[in-house]
């Protein structure tokens, strides 16, 4: 009888795991591979708010850039910034990480145009900034104003996250951040195959340079600052 009890019992454990076993299989897999929920600066003003303010484009730049998405993109100016809309490329350049190496991007490259305040290259990993092309006949943001480290609002489905003007590229072509900058915004970081072709937009303050410039609340204390008086000019 205790026989015929404990096979009774092991067949419902038995059949008790196989179901479980069959629902879990049926189950949809963990989403390990879609972006981390964003941890950005949102706050005031907001995503909308900038945006908004954005929607006019008084074009500064001779010409335009390849804008990450396939197509072209101007710079445009504003009281005391500039701005555009591209998609975003991630930059990996400056410090080697775990994140960041010649292992995980193809086209790394052990510095940054600009250095923090230890005189090291920033960390992509650690630090958000962004990159603006080398200066030209298209557009030289040297004679515009704006300086390494000064701070950036960038704005990526109703977030914003400051980051620091940290590195430089290509002349031609415009939207590329840093691994911290495209992880905060929920962006896939991945340097060989992240980034994404949705509309990110930059805005840049002048004057706005960051002190240390690698410390991100600094960044963000000033960032807000300076996107307020953004709102508030004609």
């Amino acid at each position: 009888m205790i026989r015929k009890v404990l096979v009774a019992v092991f067949a419902v454990v038995l059949g008790t795991s196989l179901a479980a076993a069959g629902q879990a299989a049926a189950a949809p897999q963990a989403s390990h591979q879609a972006a981390a929920a964003p941890r950005s600066d949102d706050g005031n003003p907001t995503a909308a708010q900038l945006l908004a303010k954005t929607t006019h484009c008084n074009q500064v730049s001779h010409g335009t850039y390849s804008d990450k998405n396939g197509g072209q993109t101007p710079i445009c100016g504003a009281t005391g910034a500039y701005f555009w809309t591209s998609g975003m490329a991630i930059d990996c350049d400056g410090q080697r990480t775990t994140q960041c190496n010649e292992n995980t991007d193809c086209c790394f490259y052990d510095d940054t145009s600009f250095h923090q305040s230890d005189g090291k290259p920033f960390n992509a990993a650690q630090v958000p900034y962004v990159v603006i092309p080398l200066p030209s006949s298209r557009w030289n943001y040297g004679s515009a104003g704006i300086k390494g480290g000064d701070v950036l609002a960038v704005i990526y489905h109703g977030h914003v996250e400051y980051a620091v003007f940290g590195d430089e590229g290509p002349d031609d072509s415009i939207g590329e951040a840093s691994y911290a900058t495209a992880k905060a915004l929920g962006i896939d970081p991945d340097p060989s195959n992240g980034g994404t072709s949705d509309k990110v937009t930059y805005i840049v303050f002048k004057n706005s340079k960051v002190s240390p410039i690698e410390n991100h609340g600094n960044a963000v204390t000033q960032g807000r600052k300076f996107a307020q008086q953004f709102l508030s000019s004609n």
